[in-house]
């Protein structure tokens, strides 16, 4: 039988375009509630095929700066890494996006200042940011239907911040996070406790809760302050294992919040509260709530109520009309107290502020000095603190491992991711890994860290 001879159908090339992707790289500045809203913005553009992350700007297609403007250092910080992202429009970056802060304060000026910048976006346009990518190369916008819904995290994967207000209504004479952000406005309860229990099932154990003030929340959507029930529904997230508080003001702590980190055992027994200054005639010209002998009362209180209770905080040293005296006083109070974790910074200038005009500034020479000795003072203080703990055993979540030194990097209670003093200890467990517990046993303190080797370990995953 003879096989047809015909010629097959000839194929007609049609040009066929080729598909659209863009490498997508983040830079990330300022606080951790900046944090948040970039891993939200990742988790946006996560949603769509067409979109790959990278961690090198070198090898970005469009990069997505996310600023903060708090200080006068925060915005030429800002500036300085919007020129050297710009500089790379000289080889692979077609598109840069400027986000945050910056925006809100300074609006449509940024592109005039920076006209290599293609496009500002404040916090409300943040769900229109891939349509905004998709404009730049007149692309349709189309979302997939695998849509993620957990949120993205830029921090290891056993710890997550939740911020659960944005804005302020504090209106301290130094800050301009009330221009920037806004009134405080709360995340409804049902949203955060949501967000903590998904990415829980996801293997975070402890949640960081962070918002300008975090005990003011609740009371714009609740008309009462709600942190105390917010943590109660945290605290039954079966995964959960720690609730770690920043960003406590010191006039909103109260009986029951107190109580309740006493006796919740899943809020850890560690505090931020922003103190800034101990003087009353500071205190009174930067427009804080507390008076000293509101602050020494409330330390003596949580110890007293919390026997092992961790303050951290933080001084500003250099506020217009801080006298010498008014320093002293902070010093003296620092070396009688003798905090757990503190951390300092100059009164910087802001336009706009109520400290802006008032006379008697301080003079930056003296502000550095200042600034110096009082950390001089915590240095001792610290030091000596953490000397107590040699010989305890505390349980540590694990963060890292460092191969060169074959050591684990882990954090105790008392100690906020990147902000605190950490753990480096050794173990020969093979139940010892990143994102575990372990009891560590402090050996010794020193250079900053504590050091420690591995007592019993524990796995919660």
């Amino acid at each position: 039988m003879n096989k047809s001879n015909k010629s097959p159908k000839s194929i007609t090339k049609k040009e066929i375009e080729p598909i659209f992707s863009k490498k997508i790289g983040f830079i990330s500045l300022g606080c951790d509630k900046n944090r948040v809203d970039t891993e939200n913005i990742i988790t946006i553009l996560s949603q769509y095929s067409q979109f790959s992350f990278v961690s090198s700007p070198e090898e970005a297609e469009i990069i997505i700066i996310n600023t903060c403007a708090f200080l006068n250092s925060a915005r030429k910080e800002a500036e300085e890494t919007i020129i050297e992202m710009g500089e790379l429009k000289n080889k692979n970056l077609e598109k840069l996006i400027v986000t945050g802060c910056l925006p809100l304060l300074e609006g449509e000026n940024v592109t005039s200042k920076f006209p290599f910048v293609d496009k500002v976006l404040v916090p409300k346009d943040y769900n229109n940011i891939a349509k905004v990518i998709f404009s730049f190369y007149n692309k349709k916008c189309e979302k997939l239907t695998n849509a993620k819904t957990t949120r993205w995290l830029t921090t290891p994967m056993h710890y997550a911040y939740i911020k659960i207000a944005d804005g302020c209504n504090n209106r301290c004479a130094f800050c301009k996070i009330p221009f920037i952000r806004g009134n405080y406005t709360s995340v409804p309860m049902e949203e955060i406790v949501k967000e903590a229990d998904l990415l829980c099932e996801r293997g975070v154990k402890e949640i960081i809760l962070v918002a300008q003030d975090i005990t003011r929340y609740g009371m714009d959507l609740y008309k009462d302050y709600k942190l105390c029930e917010l943590l109660q529904k945290l605290s039954k997230i079966k995964k959960l294992s720690w609730i770690r508080l920043l960003y406590c003001y010191p006039d909103k702590i109260d009986e029951k919040l107190i109580n309740e980190i006493k006796t919740n055992h899943k809020v850890l027994k560690y505090i931020d509260i922003p103190l800034q200054h101990i003087s009353d005639n500071v205190l009174t010209g930067m427009k804080r709530h507390s008076s000293e002998s509101d602050i020494k009362h409330l330390i003596l209180k949580l110890r007293e109520e919390i026997p092992n209770i961790k303050i951290r905080t933080t001084f500003m040293v250099g506020f217009p009309n801080e006298t010498k005296k008014d320093f002293n006083n902070l010093c003296q109070f620092l070396k009688e107290y003798k905090l757990d974790n503190v951390g300092f910074f100059k009164y910087s200038r802001e336009d706009g502020t109520l400290s802006y005009n008032l006379e008697n500034q301080v003079p930056e020479k003296v502000k550095d000095k200042r600034l110096k000795q009082v950390e001089k003072i915590q240095e001792k203080i610290a030091e000596e603190n953490n000397k107590k703990y040699i010989g305890e055993i505390f349980k540590v979540i694990i963060d890292s491992y460092d191969s060169e030194n074959k050591l684990f990097v882990g954090r105790p209670y008392f100690s906020a991711p990147e902000i605190d003093f950490q753990i480096l200890f050794t173990s020969f467990s093979h139940l010892t890994k990143v994102g575990a517990f372990a009891d560590v046993k402090i050996l010794d303190f020193k250079q900053g860290y504590f050091i420690g080797e591995v007592y019993y370990n524990e796995d919660n995953a």
